[in-house]
């Protein structure tokens, strides 16, 4: 069972939230955190829930932006598709990230359920109402583009530069620090599903299915990641690894 964090327990019995905001991650690390209860009220009348299964779609591209939403749980991938059908993979979002781009008319990239996914979605025109009267929710959103940015620009010096052995210790670290806020305060062992198959990994760090598969055997042999059954990972000390990301071995 899930721990759940003094915040989350004092939130669980504040009555002036809306039940599914009290025990949300968006209330704490999210966008949400901006918003007053009176808020929080006002835009639950019109949100809703969503779950996907794993390459399910959750936003096409090119199409006229309705609806925002909150990760809630899982990885989300975004792809772009280029002219002769071919895609690329141009980043992945966890929760509590918010997905889509305010004050946009269409979208660009495809989101697609990476892993399984669990969204909260609410209208373009409620969030872009909020925006325009809470500078702390703009504040948020504009953190959250910021962090985004330099994610964006870390990866260019990743695929641009880095070796393959650097490569792959930064997509695992990429994902051991994002996949699971408890487990990284805890500063222990991090276990986590990999959220893509090989052949994404692949296409996203611009190598061939073989040399992700050597790489990675070669970080298992030296003991900085454990690997079960292909896809689950844990990384003994997350160091190491962060380590691996700079240092070809």
């Amino acid at each position: 069972m899930a721990q759940t964090s003094p915040v989350e327990r004092l939130d669980i019995h504040n009555s002036e939230l809306p039940v599914l905001c009290r025990a949300c991650e968006a209330r704490h690390r999210g966008v949400c955190g901006a918003l007053s209860p009176d808020q929080l009220i006002t835009l639950s009348k019109h949100t809703s829930r969503h779950a996907y299964g794993s390459d399910e779609e959750l936003v096409p591209a090119g199409e006229g932006v309705r609806r925002y939403s909150n990760i809630l749980s899982g990885v989300v991938k975004l792809t772009r598709l280029m002219a002769d059908g071919r895609q690329q993979i141009v980043g992945l979002q966890f929760a509590p990230d918010f997905l889509g781009r305010p004050f946009k008319s269409q979208t660009v990239a495809s989101a697609e359920a990476a892993t399984g996914v669990t969204v909260c979605s609410f209208p373009k025109s409620i969030i872009e109402e909020m925006v325009a009267t809470t500078p702390e929710l703009e504040h948020r959103l504009h953190e959250q583009s910021l962090k985004e940015l330099d994610e964006a620009r870390e990866w260019i010096l990743t695929l641009g530069r880095k070796s393959a052995a650097e490569k792959v210790a930064s997509f695992l670290f990429l994902i051991a620090s994002h996949i699971d806020p408890e487990q990284l305060a805890a500063d222990g062992p991090i276990r986590f599903e990999l959220p893509l198959k090989r052949a994404d990994i692949a296409d996203f760090l611009g190598l061939t299915i073989e040399t992700v598969s050597r790489q990675i055997t070669k970080l298992r042999k030296t003991g900085t990641i454990v690997v079960e059954h292909n896809r689950t990972v844990t990384v003994p000390d997350l160091r190491l690894l962060q380590d691996c990301c700079e240092v070809d071995r």
